[in-house]
């Protein structure tokens, strides 16, 4: 990789951000195409910051991860409609210092599904009341799917689920919750945490759709549990690689090398397990 004067900059801003794979999708993806573009991370402590260091230092796009995909809204110039639906972001797109927000999580947590199952129709829990699940949300109930949330706090759970429209599941309350999809959204069981599994493993029926959104590790104590029980699993390196591909897209205006970003990601994760 070729660092100059007219190197484009782009980044991802969350807290905690060492785990990212993202530079490693991302300059991977800049390399195949022969972009002169570098990506790193930036671990923040507030977003508005982050906003104004944007446009300041004139990077191209960013991408936005926990905990900051709602509380970067608003200080965005324009959001796109799907994102403005959402009413969160996790990619910012610089138009000559105006900075309009995108969802790429939704779309990224769609292709990964649809690889799999036909949706309409559905039923689907979805742990968790940030972001991602907010994103989640959206999209599956725009694509027929019937949902409900769960989540530890009270509080952002109803708050989520009154946003959507649909029913709200105390956490410690949701091993006698049914449903033919299950969404697992938050940290829980993320390196280096990875003994950890946000539900009772009783609640894993087979034949039921188990999705994790965590890609690090790709194989989440969650994950291997439902598989055990006859689940189908979706690993969250799929979604990962669907919403960074298309942030390449967004940046870029070029058909991102989705097979180079594939391979890349799922070599770093290899080498991360073995040296576990």
């Amino acid at each position: 990789m070729k660092v100059d004067q007219h190197t484009a900059l782009y980044a991802v801003i969350g807290n905690p951000v060492r785990h990212s794979l993202s530079p490693a999708l991302h300059n991977a993806a800049f390399s195949a195409t022969g972009l002169n573009a570098v990506y790193l991370a930036f671990e923040a402590e507030e977003i508005e910051g982050c906003v104004k260091g944007i446009k300041a230092f004139s990077i191209k796009g960013a991408s936005v991860t926990i905990p900051f995909k709602t509380a970067v809204v608003p200080y965005l110039n324009e959001m796109d409609p799907l994102a403005s639906r959402i009413g969160s972001a996790n990619t910012i797109v610089n138009e000559n210092g105006r900075l309009k927000g995108y969802n790429t999580d939704a779309l990224g947590a769609l292709k990964a599904l649809e690889e799999k199952i036909r949706l309409p129709g559905m039923t689907c829990i979805i742990i968790g009341a940030g972001g991602a699940a907010r994103a989640i949300g959206f999209i599956l109930k725009e694509n027929g799917v019937a949902i409900s949330i769960a989540n530890r706090s009270r509080k952002r759970g109803e708050r989520l689920a009154l946003s959507l429209g649909c029913e709200f599941i105390p956490l410690d309350e949701i091993k006698g919750a049914k449903g033919d999809i299950l969404i697992q959204t938050t940290p829980v069981g993320m390196y280096p945490h990875v003994d950890q599994c946000p539900v009772p493993e009783q609640m894993l029926k087979e034949g039921m759709v188990v999705m994790d959104i965590i890609y690090n590790p790709d194989k989440t104590k969650l994950l291997k549990a439902a598989k055990a029980r006859g689940c189908t699993t979706i690993s969250g390196v799929d979604m990962f690689i669907h919403q960074g591909a298309e942030q390449f897209r967004l940046w870029t205006g070029i058909d991102p090398p989705v097979a180079v970003m594939n391979h890349v990601v799922k070599e770093a994760l290899l080498k991360q397990g073995e040296r576990r």
